[in-house]
């Protein structure tokens, strides 16, 4: 009696149930054609349109649309699966990305200037560790004299503690007579928070205290408790174009800013810059960076500008 009354409402359903009409070939072809190029925004755009020029079979188009985002849905999980499997295999030397920097100049004439710039930034993202080193070097000589001589060193871990929220540390050795000293180590660790992060623009904040200690090209050394700031942004302008604006004394190319500030002396680093993208590996960039110590030596000025131009290699 029981499976009598069950046939028989099933059997309501399917003639109380409106078929689905066919959807028109040409239609049908769209759709594919869209599926086929993995875009998720076209897939989309196609399927709105196909409804709303199809009302009659917006169901059955529907339906397409269903199965092909679980079908995306699915392949998102399981490679998220395969990446953390990849991250957790790997060696301590494995997962680094980074970019390589170029810039130089040489003239004769009047004047003899010879200039070299360096830079090169690596990076590796775990699961929930960041790691991050960054070199810098740069020389340059005029009539002979040696001008400009600078060399920095910086690695900073980050731990994520939520999806914003992140702790970072850092250990930082510069160099830069031209700025009274030889040798300025910085220590710090503290928490940050990612503010935006989207496809064309990225901007967070961190802070903690710091421990520096500077050895002056006079002998002296200076150990100070210092407060650290900074924030990171980056904006993509277009295509092939992205903005950065850091302010950051812990390297000269990377997306940070940085302020550090004791009781003797605070060190900003600004630096503005446009890439400008050549190929999928090649970019150029054009810089301008400002270097302010409070505390100068004496007959040393507290502001130090620099504009140039680079090529970057990233791998």
């Amino acid at each position: 009696m029981i499976r009598r009354t069950l046939i028989t409402a099933a059997a309501a359903a399917l003639v109380s149930t409106p078929a689905l009409a066919e959807i028109p070939p040409d239609v049908q072809a769209m759709i594919d054609a869209a599926i086929a190029t993995g875009d998720a925004a076209k897939v989309e755009t196609v399927v709105a349109l196909a409804k709303q020029t199809q009302p009659d079979s917006a169901a059955e188009i529907e339906q397409i649309a269903l199965a092909w985002r679980a079908d995306q849905a699915e392949a998102k999980r399981l490679a998220e699966i395969e990446q953390r499997e990849q991250i957790r295999e790997a060696g301590v030397l494995d997962l680094w990305s980074g970019e390589g920097q170029v810039g130089a100049f040489f003239s004769t004439g009047n004047s003899e200037d010879t200039g070299l710039a360096l830079a090169l930034k690596l990076k590796r993202e775990g699961i929930d560790w960041t790691h991050a080193l960054r070199v810098s070097a740069d020389y340059q000589r005029s009539n002979g004299v040696t001008s400009r001589e600078r060399y920095l060193v910086a690695y900073e871990p980050r731990f994520e503690m939520g999806e914003n929220l992140f702790a970072y540390g850092l250990a930082q050795y510069e160099h830069d007579r031209f700025q009274g000293f030889d040798h300025r180590y910085a220590v710090s660790g503290g928490v940050g928070y990612t503010l935006l992060e989207s496809d064309s623009a990225t901007l967070s904040i961190k802070a903690g205290p710091a421990y520096r200690v500077t050895e002056l090209t006079d002998g002296t050394r200076i150990d100070r408790l210092a407060a650290l700031f900074g924030a990171d942004f980056d904006w993509k302008l277009a295509d092939r174009v992205t903005f950065t604006q850091d302010a950051n004394a812990v390297t000269e190319t990377g997306g940070e800013a940085l302020l550090i500030v004791d009781s003797a002396n605070t060190t900003l680093n600004l630096l503005s810059g446009i890439d400008f993208k050549v190929s999928n590996r090649l970019r150029s960039r054009l810089s301008y960076q400002l270097e302010y110590n409070s505390n100068a030596r004496q007959n040393r000025e507290k502001t130090d500008t620099l504009t140039r131009f680079t090529l970057v290699y990233g791998f």
